[in-house]
């Protein structure tokens, strides 16, 4: 399933390339670590790091 996400990365739609994003943030109810992901276009990188 990884080989499929990757694969539909390199795709070029309109001259935009994407990249799967994973940022860790600490849970406030529990202390546990959650992974969150998205897929975003390459100028939105920084504004996804930044939330």
């Amino acid at each position: 399933m990884a080989k499929k996400a990757i694969a539909t990365l390199k795709k070029e739609e309109g001259n935009k390339r994407y990249t799967k994003c994973i940022k860790m943030t600490k849970s406030d109810k529990t202390g546990a670590y959650i992974y969150k992901e998205e897929i975003v276009s390459n100028d939105m990188v920084s504004e996804f790091f930044k939330k």
